[in-house]
């Protein structure tokens, strides 16, 4: 449908319509950012603004839930040269004139946005309105001449007090040879970290009331660590627990399984295993020497959720009780692939 941009002087800018179909009356204004459409509709900085995108091509990563400045758009109305549909971003989840429609802002696409914004640059900010063609010039000049953003913070500011205190997962962290990256993953999810001693008691980490737990990647047998082993016993089923490499063994141990010595030890950065719960196969960092016996475990309880395809081996599992699971290999790679870093997203979600 064709519309047009008529400002107060009498001068038009002719396109088409987009988004949702409607009047828009507001201030024109010109934005020069190439990228961050998303974040200047919700600015309520732009409320009762027109806004007008001097680079040519709006829309080709899409919309998303997370790049928005306010619960929903504040211009009066968006202008584009140009508005591409088929998005191509991993993150987006509509295109722009979807996001439009369904927030009723109106959209003004095909102008020659480079003279709109010479105009503007040398005529200064003036109030517009975007008109679906066919109406007469003379009311809506009125309405344009008429035109007040008075008292705008008035219809953005919030209507209650709220206070914001970030309230963030704790995670006790015993450490048996921890890995700086593991650190890095667990704390770019944001996670509050306290790192403690591998003898630290369960009593003395309970005392402290994480809100989970977790195991570390460490060396050596895991069957020589019997007071760590009697340790994790107290602490299963207490707070969520998740267990990496050796960490994965000392839980495999605690609830009753035996751990095996590997002819050769599994390391690289390159061991498929396959996810048995999601039905796919991921490339593995992995540096083991000991692995979980097959059938060790109480199958009433435990569920195995990982497997080594090099040699069948048991590489994760996860109780069907309590919040806790645990995998052999290295998630959090470093070297290595970072397929299968969506275990920290599953502790961060039994959090």
């Amino acid at each position: 449908m064709k519309g047009q941009l008529l400002f107060e002087d009498g001068t038009i800018f002719e396109g088409e319509i987009f988004g949702y179909e409607s009047n828009a009356l507001g201030e024109v204004v010109f934005n020069t950012g190439m990228t961050g459409y998303q974040e200047i509709l919700t600015d309520p900085s732009y409320y009762g603004q027109i806004v007008v995108m001097t680079y040519p091509l709006i829309g080709n990563y899409g919309v998303n839930d997370d790049d928005v400045e306010s619960f929903s758009p504040k211009v009066r109305g968006f202008i584009v040269r140009e508005i591409y549909e088929n998005f191509s971003n991993w993150r987006g989840t509509e295109t722009i004139n979807d996001y439009l429609l369904k927030n009723k802002i109106v959209g003004l696409m095909g102008v020659d946005t480079r003279a709109l914004t010479k105009f503007l640059r040398d005529k200064g900010t003036m109030a517009g309105k975007i008109v679906v063609s066919g109406e007469k010039d003379d009311i809506h000049l009125k309405e344009i001449k008429e035109f007040t953003n008075h008292r705008a913070v008035d219809k953005v500011s919030t209507e209650y007090s709220y206070s914001l205190k970030p309230v963030l997962p704790k995670v006790a962290v015993l450490d048996f040879g921890i890995k700086k990256n593991i650190l890095k993953s667990l704390i770019k999810r944001n996670i509050e970290l306290t790192v403690y001693p591998a003898h630290t008691s369960a009593e003395k980490i309970l005392e402290d009331n994480p809100d989970g737990i977790f195991l570390s990647n460490g060396p050596g047998d895991p069957a020589e660590l019997k007071e760590i082993v009697e340790n994790v016993k107290k602490l299963i089923g207490q707070k969520p627990i998740f267990g990496i490499c050796l960490g994965h063994q000392l839980i495999a141990l605690a609830l009753g399984g035996k751990t095996t010595r590997l002819k050769y030890g599994h390391r690289g950065t390159n061991h498929p295993v396959k996810d048995l719960l999601k039905d796919r196969v991921y490339i593995t960092s992995q540096n083991h020497g000991y692995v979980v016996e097959d059938d060790s475990l109480n199958p009433e309880d435990i569920e195995v959720t990982h497997i080594n395809l090099n040699d069948g081996s048991m590489e994760g599992i996860r109780h069907k009780a309590l919040p806790l699971f645990s995998v052999q290999f290295h998630p959090e790679a470093s070297p290595g692939p970072q397929d299968t870093a969506y275990l920290f997203e599953e502790f961060l979600k039994m959090l």
